[in-house]
């Protein structure tokens, strides 16, 4: 689908109101299919491969890396929502997914009814809170995300041996071909880079200017964290965290899973989207304001553009 000179392979299915899923790196839009499967009986679900990603297009770079900062990432996925009739809907992103859909509601705030973040906090917190440790752990931020040596003829050489094989049959034999397609591909290792390098400078910089301007995610937030990663190491309770960058409420807690958690623990992931999802649905029924997809909810009709910041595209 073409979202305004990018073109995005999406799939969307079920009924009922809208939730977008948002995948992570190295992966594509076909890691959620066990979690999107079970959410499409209550809900329409819409699961795109970001830019970059996947079979999407991958935008010519830049100096500044904006074709890939996660606000061009965020514009297309609202534009996205728009042609599938989607004004208002809840949003789950995983690992670089989660920059995206934080973006998505710091930016479009009219959109997001609801706001789940996976395996991540805001891009400008991280590097704000970054230290040794960090630096330890998430070493491949610095390493992708570099330009004086590029990563990607390292990575391109032998990318199994970088990324892992996978395993076709934990991931499912169609989302672990997707996912071996995406690595092999020369253009898209390029591009994952990119939304690294855009991760240390300009998204940073987008995040440092909210937090300056007083800007918070308006709507609820349901965060989520596998127990076999890293995130409570250095983190503590990443409830804590999104409480200083939310308005509303703020829920959620871990999720006994690997850092792949859609894959690891499809059936736990889709009860706590589904559930959260439930919740702000029928607040939003209750009166607070409508979401498309709800019977005899109408939908709000949006301007392109109108909940960006100022400066943004142009715009106000």
């Amino acid at each position: 689908m073409d979202v305004g000179g990018v073109g995005l392979r999406v799939r969307h299915g079920g009924s009922g109101p809208p939730v977008l899923l948002v995948h992570g790196h190295p992966r594509t839009h076909a890691t959620w299919h066990r979690v999107a499967g079970r959410l499409a009986e209550e809900f329409t679900v819409v699961c795109p491969d970001l830019r970059g990603y996947g079979r999407s297009d991958k935008p010519a770079t830049t100096p500044d890396h904006a074709p890939y900062a996660k606000r061009a990432m965020a514009a297309d996925l609202v534009e996205l929502m728009r042609i599938l009739g989607h004004s208002r809907f809840v949003v789950a992103g995983h690992d670089r997914g989660c920059y995206v859909a934080t973006r998505l509601a710091l930016d479009h705030p009219r959109a997001v009814a609801g706001l789940v973040p996976m395996d991540g906090i805001p891009i400008g917190e991280a590097l704000a809170r970054a230290g040794a440790e960090f630096a330890g752990l998430w070493w491949h931020w610095f390493f992708l995300g570099q330009t004086a040596k590029p990563a990607e003829p390292l990575i391109s050489a032998d990318p199994d041996r970088w990324y892992g094989p996978g395993d076709p049959e934990h991931m499912g034999r169609e989302a672990w071909e997707d996912y071996r397609a995406a690595i092999h591909d020369p253009a898209t290792v390029h591009a994952m880079c990119e939304d690294y390098r855009a991760g240390l400078g300009i998204d940073r910089a987008h995040d440092d200017a909210d937090r300056a301007a007083g800007r918070r995610v308006a709507c609820p937030v349901h965060v989520l964290w596998s127990t076999g990663d890293d995130m409570a190491d250095l983190y503590g309770d990443i409830r804590d965290i999104w409480r200083t960058w939310a308005d509303g409420p703020v829920t959620g807690g871990p999720v006994e899973s690997g850092h792949h958690m859609a894959e690891d623990a499809p059936g736990d992931v889709a009860a706590e989207i589904a559930d959260f999802a439930r919740r702000v649905f029928a607040a939003e029924v209750g009166g607070v304001t409508a979401a498309r997809g709800v019977p005899g909810v109408p939908g709000i009709p949006e301007a392109p553009g109108e909940d960006a910041p100022p400066g943004v595209d142009g715009r106000r």
